[in-house]
Parts: C-alpha cells; sequence; structure tokens
C-alpha cells in the first residue's frame, strides 16, 4: 500500500507483515517502545495495557472507525491521544449491508450452495422461492454517515420506504430526500420488513437486539448487521433465526470474532461474511491515509484532524 511508504517517510516504523491480530505480548511491547501505535478492530487495547508505567506511547491512531476495542477512558488517564479514520469507509460498508440485504432476502448464497454441491436439476416453478425487497420497508437503526448512505442506496435505488431510530433527528434536507419517519425502536422492529444496524458499539447499544427485540419483528423480518458484533446477543439470534421468529439475517461482525455463536454456522436462513464491510482496494488505502494525516499532525504538533480523545 502506498500508505505503508509514505508512513516510513516519517521515522522508523515496525510493520505488522503477519497481517493478523497482535499477541497480547506484542501489543504490550508496541506501547513500551513506540510514541505512536497503529491499531486496527482487532487489537484489544484493555485497561491494563494502556495504563502501565512503561508505556511510551502518546498517540493511537487507529485504523478504522470504530474504537470499541480501545479503552478511551484508559486512554485519556494515560494521556494518550486516540484518532480514528471516519468518513472514508462510509459507501464500502454500506456497499456490504446492501449486498447482505440482496443475500439474505434473496437467498443467493444458499442457492450458490445448493449449485456447488451439485443438487441443482434445473428450473421449477417453487424452487428456492424467497422474498422481494423492492418497494418493501427498510428499519435503519443508527442515522450516521453509513446508515445515511445505505438509506439512500435502498431508497433510491430499491424503492424502499425508511424508517429509522437514532439519537439525533435527520437534517430536515436528507429526511424529506428519502421521505424517512423517525420512529422508536419498538415502533420500527414492528413495522419493518427489513432492519439494518449502524449504530455505534457502546454500553448502550450492548445487545440492542436480544430475545425481546427480535420478538418484536415481523416473523418475515431480515437482520442486517454492519455495525459492531456485540449489538446484537447472538445466541438470542441464533434461536429466532431457529424458531421462525424472524426469516432471515446477513452479518459482517459478530460478538467474539472470529468465533461464531454454537449453531449459527450451521442455519441456511443466515448470510456469514468475514468482517470486510471496508475491505475495497480503495477504502483500505483511504483509511490508511487518514491515519496518516492523524500521525503527521500529532509529529507536527498541530490539532489532530480525527480526535477521539
Amino acid at each position: 500500500m502506498t500508505v505503508e511508504k509514505d508512513l516510513e517517510l516519517l521515522g522508523n516504523v515496525i510493520r505488522n507483515e503477519g497481517d493478523e491480530p497482535l499477541s497480547r505480548q506484542a501489543l504490550r511491547h508496541a506501547l513500551h517502545s513506540s510514541e505512536v501505535v497503529c491499531p486496527t478492530v482487532t487489537d484489544q487495547l484493555d485497561a491494563d495495557l494502556l495504563l502501565d508505567r512503561q508505556v511510551k506511547t502518546r498517540l493511537i491512531a487507529n485504523f478504522g472507525v470504530g474504537f470499541n476495542h480501545i479503552d478511551i477512558e484508559a486512554a485519556k488517564q494515560a494521556g494518550i491521544a486516540v484518532t480514528n479514520t471516519p468518513g472514508v469507509l462510509t459507501d464500502a460498508t454500506a456497499e456490504i449491508a446492501l449486498s447482505l440485504l440482496l443475500s439474505s432476502a434473496r437467498r443467493t448464497g444458499e442457492g450458490e450452495r445448493h449449485v456447488r454441491a451439485g443438487a441443482w436439476v434445473g428450473w421449477r416453478p417453487t424452487h428456492m422461492l424467497s422474498t422481494q425487497v423492492t418497494g418493501k420497508t427498510m428499519g435503519i437503526v443508527g442515522a450516521g454517515r453509513i446508515g445515511i448512505a445505505f438509506a439512500r442506496k435502498v431508497c433510491h435505488g430499491l424503492g424502499m420506504k425508511i424508517f429509522y431510530s437514532s439519537r439525533s433527528e435527520l437534517a430536515e434536507s436528507v429526511a424529506l430526500e428519502l421521505g424517512a419517519t423517525r420512529l422508536e425502536l419498538s415502533d420500527l422492529l414492528a413495522r419493518s420488513d427489513f432492519v439494518s444496524l449502524h449504530c455505534p458499539a457502546t454500553p448502550a447499544t450492548h445487545h440492542l437486539i436480544n430475545a425481546e427485540t427480535l420478538a418484536q419483528m415481523q416473523s418475515h423480518a431480515h437482520l442486517i448487521n454492519t455495525a459492531r458484533g456485540d449489538v446484537i446477543d447472538e445466541n438470542a439470534l441464533v434461536h429466532a433465526l431457529q424458531n421462525g421468529v424472524i426469516a432471515g439475517a446477513g452479518l459482517d461482525v459478530y460478538e467474539q470474532e472470529p468465533s461464531l455463536a454454537s449453531g449459527l454456522e450451521t442455519l441456511d436462513n443466515v448470510v456469514l461474511l468475514p468482517h470486510m464491510g471496508s475491505g475495497t482496494v480503495e477504502t483500505r488505502e483511504a483509511m490508511g491515509q487518514c491515519a496518516l494525516s492523524n500521525v503527521r499532525a500529532f509529529l507536527a504538533g498541530d490539532t489532530l484532524p480525527n480526535r477521539v480523545v
């Protein structure tokens, strides 16, 4: 990536050549030896690591927009600035949400497995019937950048009616453009044919979708999650999918990545992706450049462009 070459121009850079999560020991070493650390969502930086007296790090330039893997309060207490990369992964993540919506509703993953297994014997009038998406109702939980981008795709591209649940109202121009109606979560779940999650991972959203809220959804509804895994109680979701509480789901994120809740991988009515929402060449490069801009500002003593704390 170009960003790696650009980063090396700033000083001595130690790279994670394995492109896999760092061990706790490796994270501790990085914090003890480096002024700047650039973690990803798989690098868990908790209070025990951040409050160690030997920590040398003064900036955590996160490679990603979500930062629930970083103990923000501990970072603040330790005097470590934290930045993220908002905005640049909006469209890529919205595209994956759209892909999951269509795959779950139209059973495309199941259909492909059927063909690859050699089980397909030809076209039949009632074979693998699915749910049409065009003109249906979409409930969006979390109307930030990604939620709005996804709403635009399904509204303008698929003619869907938009409900949304969010801490704040959409700008009037956006609400008018989308014909979007703000609802309380319980009403949104009860009235939507499809529900897509785009809220941040916070204590308030932990297991926001659980046995109780799943029961509020319509039995023909599909649930899409490209936000964070712990927004859903996965065990409750497995039970709901097994027992027809909802019709299907599409997931790109999980509670205990890369592990799945028991039984989830055996279900045909769920589409499972490996946390690839931002996984385009263009987006990952843009994320890197955004993180790099935060590093440059830090080294120059300037205001950090995307400071979280």
